[in-house]
This record gives C-alpha cells, sequence and structure tokens, in this order.
C-alpha cells in the first residue's frame, strides 16, 4: 500500500466496521506513518459503525457530536491539502 500512494491521505476509520475494521486502520496508520512526503491523517472513532457521518439519528446528541467532529476533521484536511 505504501508504495502505491502519491498524495495526502485522510482515513476516518469507525470503531464497528466490518469492511476496514480498526486492526486494518492501524496498519494503514502504521505504513502511512513511514512514508513521510505524503501527508496522512488517520483517526478512529470510538462508539461508531460504518457510516456514522452520514447516517446517524439527530436526536442522539453522541451522534450528532462524533458526526460533527468527522466533518470538521474533513473540512480540515480539505483546506490544508485540496488547492
Amino acid at each position: 500500500m505504501s508504495s502505491e500512494v502519491k498524495s495526502p491521505i485522510s482515513i476516518l476509520g469507525a470503531e464497528v466496521d466490518r469492511t476496514s475494521p480498526p486492526e486494518l486502520v492501524k496498519q494503514f496508520e502504521e505504513i502511512l506513518s513511514g512514508k513521510t512526503e505524503v501527508g496522512s491523517f488517520v483517526k478512529i472513532f470510538p462508539g461508531v459503525a460504518h457510516g456514522w457521518t452520514v447516517r446517524y439519528s439527530v436526536d442522539d446528541t453522541d451522534a450528532v457530536k462524533k458526526a460533527e467532529e468527522a466533518h470538521e476533521d474533513m473540512l480540515v484536511w480539505f483546506t490544508e491539502h485540496i488547492k
């Protein structure tokens, strides 16, 4: 994977995710940390399932908070890397 990444990358993972479980996201993070010439940001959100940033109940304050945090992380990353 490391040799294939040539552009900055951000990975926001969910604690509950069969497709990209936290163990896999942590492997991505380890690989990307060794590729210092390419910016990377990796974060695992506890207590959420895959799709938490777009599929949540607006009545669930914790879910809203975590989705907003992920949205803010994405905006910061885009502002930093997309020109």
